[in-house]
C-alpha cells in the first residue's frame, strides 16, 4: 500500500493553519492540494524518466514550424558540420507541447543543447513488424549565438530564400558578409530576415 503521508504533510503545510471553526473546509483544501501534488509528482517522474533516456547533442536551431498533419512543433536543427535534421515537440494543444514550442521560438537562431528521445510510433511498422520512432525534444538549453561555418551559413540562408541559391548569393554579397571562414550568427540574422520576407512576398505573388 502506498504511503501518502509526505504528500498530506506537504499539502497541510501549503494550506496553512486551520482557522477555528473551518475544519471541514480546511480538510477539503488539504485534500485538493494533496491530489494536485500527487499528479505533479507523477508528471515529474515521467519527465525524469524521459530525460534519463535522452541523447543530448549541440545544434543550431534554424527554424520552428507547426507540422500540419500532427500539430506538433517541428524544429529544424543543424549540428556543427552536419546536415539539417528535424525533431518534434508534443502537440501544440497540450501544455507541454505549447511550452516547448514557445521555448524553441525564443531560441530560434541560436545554438542549443538538445535533449532528444525516441517516441514509439505505432502507426509506422516496417516489413519485419518493428515499430518506428518519432524523434522528440525533451529539453532545450541556450548556448548563445556563436557562429556558423561559411558553407553551413550559406545553406541556412538558401533555405530562407526558399531554395533560391542565386537570390541568397546576391543578397549575401549585398550584405557585405565574408566569403569564407566563420560567420557570426548576429551578423547573419538581418540577411535571414530579409530573405524570409522576400520569399514570403514571392509566395504571395504566386498565390494571386
Amino acid at each position: 500500500m502506498t504511503d501518502y503521508t509526505h504528500l498530506v504533510a506537504a499539502a497541510a503545510n501549503a494550506a496553512g493553519p486551520c482557522p477555528p471553526g473551518q475544519e471541514a473546509t480546511w480538510q477539503k483544501r488539504v485534500l485538493d492540494l494533496a491530489v494536485e501534488l500527487a499528479f505533479t509528482t507523477r508528471e515529474v517522474g515521467q519527465a525524469m524518466k524521459i530525460l534519463d533516456e535522452t541523447h543530448p547533442f549541440t545544434a543550431y536551431l534554424e527554424k520552428v514550424e507547426i507540422e500540419a498533419s500532427s500539430r506538433r512543433g517541428l524544429l529544424t536543427l543543424r549540428p556543427s558540420g552536419g546536415h539539417p535534421e528535424t525533431i518534434r515537440t508534443e502537440q501544440e494543444d497540450t501544455n507541454r507541447g505549447k511550452a516547448m514550442i514557445a521555448r524553441a521560438r525564443e531560441l530560434e537562431g541560436r545554438w542549443v543543447l538538445v535533449y532528444r528521445y525516441n517516441e514509439p510510433k505505432a502507426s509506422a511498422t516496417n516489413r519485419r513488424g518493428d515499430f518506428g520512432n518519432v524523434r522528440m525534444v525533451a529539453r532545450l538549453m541556450d548556448l548563445g549565438e556563436g557562429s556558423l561555418d561559411f558553407a553551413v551559413a550559406r545553406e541556412v540562408v538558401t533555405a530562407d530564400a526558399g531554395g533560391d541559391a542565386h537570390l541568397a548569393a546576391a543578397m549575401w554579397k549585398e550584405a557585405g558578409l565574408p566569403m569564407s571562414g566563420v560567420i557570426p550568427v548576429a551578423a547573419l540574422e538581418p540577411l535571414r530576415r530579409a530573405l524570409r520576407e522576400r520569399a514570403a512576398a514571392r509566395r504571395g505573388e504566386g498565390g494571386e
